[in-house]
């Protein structure tokens, strides 16, 4: 008899030591993931951005459409990641865009237009797509002229995470390529 509480005792710890998974993301009314990071603007990109700058964060867009597996891939498996969610967190002053939304965007140039149409005059075509803006941008320019780096579809931890440090570390103004300081972070990893 002892010998089965002992068992017993052993698989209640099991069961209530054992890891949680990761607590889904909540989804708002549009379909799309909202995790805490996100920031809620009146999708103005020179507004974003001054904002970006008054927080001593990187203005980073990210492109998703409800019912987005990939974006559901990221939004559970990659961003909880604690590395990457303290980047977006403390790094990065991030604002979703809805691919096929009707929300009003005003572009650097002063463009305005919905969603979707500045999906379009900026060549998203893929969910999720991310959009790294660079810290200043002159006066007339377009979004997508002027992203330092754009990541679209879903990618592993290490690639976003790399990619997320690459930008802060303005790796885009030197001469190792991105796909150069991936493989250099990789065999790091292996090391």
């Amino acid at each position: 008899m002892r010998h089965f509480f002992t068992t017993l005792t052993a698989l209640v710890l099991a069961v209530v030591l054992a890891p949680l998974p990761a607590p889904a993301v909540e989804l708002g009314d549009d379909g799309l993931h909202k995790p805490e990071w996100l920031h809620d603007t009146f999708k103005d990109m020179r507004e974003d951005l001054d904002e970006a700058a008054g927080q001593g964060k990187r203005l980073l867009v990210i492109w998703e459409q409800r019912g987005c597996i990939y974006c559901t891939k990221m939004h559970e498996e990659v961003f909880p990641d604690p590395e990457i969610d303290a980047l977006l967190k403390d790094r990065y002053f991030v604002v979703q865009m809805n691919l096929f939304g009707d929300e009003e965007v005003t572009d650097f140039d002063g463009t305005t237009l919905p969603e979707k149409q500045m999906a379009a005059r900026w060549g998203v075509v893929f969910t999720p797509t991310m959009m790294f803006m660079p810290e200043e941008v002159p006066e007339g320019a377009k979004a997508s002229e002027v992203a330092v780096a754009t990541m679209p579809g879903a990618f592993g931890r290490l690639t976003t995470r790399a990619l997320l440090t690459w930008v802060l570390e303005k790796g885009y103004e030197g001469e190792e390529h991105f796909q150069k300081y991936l493989a250099r972070k990789v065999a790091e990893e292996k090391g």
